[in-house]
């Protein structure tokens, strides 16, 4: 009886180790076996993106003109308001005009003498070109006659020559404004004594709506750029391709777009830029010559573009661009790539991403390349307008 017990005590023993020792070893299993890590990852899609370049510029004036005397003489009367807006053809300083006056009287009295003169000598001419017919004159005296006409129809032409003349210098007795613009201080009084095309400006006219703004490129960029739109990688957009927008000296936005009118044909040497002119309309006169500011200027259109975020984006100790990509194994996949440009808060990827790619851009620091990953989908905003 006490055998038995004994017997059955070793049997239970046995088995119950037999049983641990399954358990230990799926325990063992179980651990040795990889487990997924979660990571979330964007889904890679071509777009077509609008490439911008921002470039640094100065604002120039629309037209400016320095207001300098035709005529000599003294300032009789200044006929504007310092600093207002005065229009195009505006008086603005007048001349003592008697002395003009004077002149045109001299000319008018010339050119009736003229006349005169044509009227006698025409008669004489036409009376001796028939008695010269019947012999009555000789034709030397018919000559001298008809010559004596024609001299006088050329005084009369010399007469109104400086009768015109002397108008025009009244007229510039009288200083207008060739443009519309704002004016400045004067630089002459009443009672100054002006000559005509002198050096000195008596005022200046400024014109500042619209206005332009230059702007100066690298050649270096301008040359890639044309082998860009040459090989077909970019395209022109015809409606945003003149289109500028401006940001001002304290880095806010100027509220109206302006236009792109031409590019300078050679490069300066001294910098090694090339200038750019583009107009803007400036009716709150926000804008003045001399100001810094930088543009927002169209470079072209790029199809299939990849955009990648930058947070799934870094760098390796080549300073390379890298990115982790899930494989369709669901493992991780290092690609070394090439980065164009940011464009807000994605990179612009000319090599290495394609559409497609499972970009892992949360839980990089729990991974490395092989490791097997859970990948969840992460919705991004749409970049389609780049910047």
């Amino acid at each position: 009886m006490q055998r038995s017990r004994i017997t059955l005590l070793l049997v239970a023993t046995l088995i119950g180790t037999t049983t641990l020792s399954g358990c230990d070893e799926n325990t063992a299993q179980q651990s040795a076996t990889p487990q997924a890590v979660p990571v979330g990852v964007i889904n890679l899609k071509s777009q077509t993106t609008t490439l911008t370049t921002e470039l640094p510029g100065r604002v120039s004036a629309f037209q400016i003109a320095q207001i300098r005397p035709q005529v000599t003489g003294i300032i009789q009367s200044r006929l504007f308001t310092e600093g207002s807006v005065v229009s195009k053809g505006q008086a603005l300083y007048q001349i003592d005009p008697a002395t003009f006056e004077a002149q045109v009287a001299v000319s008018e009295a010339a050119v009736a003498r003229a006349q005169a003169s044509i009227a006698i000598n025409k008669s004489k001419a036409e009376r001796y070109k028939e008695l010269l017919k019947i012999k009555a004159v000789s034709q030397q005296d018919y000559d001298e006659a008809d010559g004596a006409y024609k001299q006088a129809n050329a005084e009369l032409l010399t007469a109104k020559a400086q009768l015109q003349t002397a108008k025009i210098n009244l007229d510039y007795s009288l200083v207008s404004s060739p443009i519309s613009g704002q004016i400045s201080k004067s630089d002459v009084t009443v009672g100054a004594l002006v000559s005509a095309n002198q050096a000195s400006v008596l005022a200046t006219v400024t014109q500042l709506d619209p206005i332009y703004v230059d702007l100066t490129q690298a050649s270096s960029e301008l040359t890639k750029l044309k082998q860009a739109l040459a090989s077909g990688s970019l395209s022109i957009d015809e409606v945003k391709q003149t289109q500028v927008k401006l940001k001002l000296e304290g880095g806010s936005e100027y509220a109206h777009t302006g236009t792109l009118q031409f590019s300078e044909v050679s490069v300066n040497p001294g910098t090694g830029s090339v200038t750019l002119r583009a107009k803007f309309p400036n009716p709150e006169q926000l804008l003045l010559p001399g100001m810094y500011v930088r543009a927002e200027v169209v470079e072209g259109v790029k199809n299939d573009a990849i955009l990648a975020p930058q947070r799934g984006i870094s760098r390796n100790n080549k300073g390379q661009a890298t990115a982790m990509v899930v494989t369709k194994d669901n493992t991780v996949q290092s690609k070394v790539l090439k980065v164009d440009r940011t464009i807000g808060s994605n990179w612009l990827v000319s090599e290495g991403l394609n559409e497609g790619d499972k970009l892992i851009v949360e839980g990089l620091q729990k991974i490395r390349p092989g490791a097997l990953v859970n990948p969840s989908p992460i919705a991004t905003a749409s970049t389609t307008d780049a910047q």
